[in-house]
This record gives C-alpha cells, sequence and structure tokens, in this order.
C-alpha cells in the first residue's frame, strides 16, 4: 500500500494547485505548513524547514514528498540539507523544484542543492520552472494594479509558466515511477517581453498596464523600500541578468511529456487570474 505524499508549502503558489491535483489523483496527502493550516482532502501538520524537530512528525508515514527551494533565502544550501537528509534516511522519494537555468553552474546555491539530493541516494526528480506567469499577481501585483510593470528586465523574454502546469507536472512525477532521476525544464508555449506580457494583460483586464526597464539599483531600492531585506532584494535584481541575457527564452515540451497538456498560455493565465490583477 503506497505511503503519503508530503507537499511542503503546502498553501503556497505551487503548492496549493498540487495538493489538489494530488487528492483528485486518490491520493493520501500530507500539507505541510508553519502553522499547520487545515488545507481541504489532506491531513495538516506544522513543519519548520529550519526547524529539524518538526521532521519526525511530518515525516511519519510518508514515502514521497515536494520540496521547493524556499523563496526568500539567500542560505538555501543549509536550509534544505537537514530536510533532504533526513528523507534519504528514510528512502522518500523527493520531487525537488528549484528554477529554471540553475545547472548552468554547479556553484549556482540551487544547484548544490539539486547536487545534494542527487548525492543523498534516495529516489528523486527534478523540475525547474522558468519564470512564474503568476509573478503579475504576487510579487508584481501592486505594480500591475498601479499600471506599471518596473523591473530590470530590459528587452529580455521569458517563457513564463502558470503554476498550475508545474504542480501537475510535479504531480506525475510524484505519482509515478517514469521520470525518476531526471531533470525537467519547464515552461509555458511562448517566451514574451515584460513588454509583451504588459500588453497581454492590459487587454485580459481592461486596463492599461504598462511595462517600465529600470536598472538594478533602482529595482533594488523600490524592494528595500516596501520593506524586502536588501540581500534578498540584491538577489532578485540577480536574477534578472539571465533574462536580459536571453537565457530564458527557451521554451520546451517539458510540460506536455509530463501531463500530456500543452501549457497554458500568458493570455489564459490572465483570463483566469483577471480578478487578482486588476
Amino acid at each position: 500500500m503506497a505511503g503519503k505524499i508530503l507537499v511542503v508549502g503546502a498553501t503556497g503558489n505551487v503548492g496549493a494547485p498540487l495538493v489538489a491535483e494530488l487528492v483528485a489523483k486518490g491520493e493520501k496527502v500530507k500539507a505541510a505548513t508553519r502553522e499547520g493550516k487545515p488545507v481541504k482532502g489532506a491531513e495538516s501538520v506544522a513543519f519548520d524547514l529550519s526547524k529539524p524537530g518538526t521532521y519526525e512528525k511530518a515525516l511519519e508515514g510518508v514515502d514521497r514528498m515536494y520540496l521547493l527551494v524556499p523563496a526568500g533565502h539567500v542560505d538555501v544550501i543549509n536550509l534544505t540539507k537537514p530536510l533532504i537528509a533526513a528523507a534519504a534516511a528514510r528512502k522518500i522519494k523527493v520531487v525537488l523544484q528549484t528554477a529554471w537555468g540553475v545547472d548552468a553552474d554547479d556553484n549556482i546555491p540551487f544547484r548544490q542543492v539539486e547536487l545534494a539530493l542527487i548525492k543523498s541516494g534516495t529516489p528523486y526528480a527534478i523540475v525547474r520552472p522558468n519564470w512564474f506567469a503568476d509573478n503579475f499577481h504576487n510579487y508584481w501585483g501592486h505594480g500591475v494594479k498601479a499600471g506599471v510593470i518596473a523591473v530590470p528586465a530590459a528587452e529580455g523574454k521569458s517563457a513564463f509558466i502558470d503554476v498550475r502546469d508545474i504542480a501537475a507536472s510535479a504531480a506525475t512525477l510524484l505519482t509515478t515511477t517514469t521520470h525518476d532521476g531526471k531533470a525537467y525544464n519547464l515552461t509555458g508555449p511562448q517566451a514574451l517581453s515584460y513588454a509583451e506580457a504588459a500588453d497581454i494583460i492590459s487587454k485580459g483586464i481592461g486596463k492599461k498596464v504598462e511595462y517600465l526597464p529600470i536598472d538594478d539599483a533602482t529595482f533594488v531600492k523600490n524592494l528595500t523600500s516596501a520593506g524586502v531585506p536588501a540581500d534578498y532584494a540584491n538577489f532578485l535584481a540577480m536574477i534578472f541578468h539571465p533574462v536580459r541575457e536571453g537565457w530564458t527564452a527557451a521554451v520546451t515540451a517539458d510540460v506536455k511529456t509530463l501531463t500530456g497538456k500543452e501549457p497554458r498560455s500568458l493570455a489564459t493565465y490572465v483570463k483566469d487570474n483577471a480578478k487578482a490583477l486588476s
């Protein structure tokens, strides 16, 4: 009899639709959040990645786990290694979410988390999503509502991916063994500049949204003024460098490979999230 699936960050951008996908598939899910919030269809458990004392209860009865390298942290290696070790000791399969392009250099912290998992000896699979379409109503939501998306992307393009497609891809990896030991680079169906994205959003919500390209220093200043810690603001600025260089413009078929469906377009994302964007 299959064990339970632990979803870390179960109420997050990817975690919430992932729990729903797994429950719909008939899986027994443990939904891990810091407060142990109730999650429909799942068993809730209080869990804090930075507190190994919370691991035992969360991992009890679990044979598969979804783990994303969390946002908002610079030292992701030391943050995630204890949980990877705990999973490996129990031979729990780990589906790890990192980020697009981290395999370009083994010195990249997210890549070092991948390598720690690979070397752990436990079954695994990895997803590396491109930039989230959902950033437009999360990270950049305030700007979108004010009519301006101000980021240091220059004219660079990204193949924005809907979090629902990330969740569906992760669900496949968690419920099959076909893709074990592999990594998948997830994208939306089309690479778009932020100006093109702003135009699609404008048409979708019936309100003008413009793209304002800014430099890194202005971007960091805007974030820190809004309360974002300086080290993380600088990290966010740094990850726009690949966008400006054109490295995030590639489109893959990996979502269809894993889900059997084409990934959602940005226009579909806008239509389905018009209320949050307006």
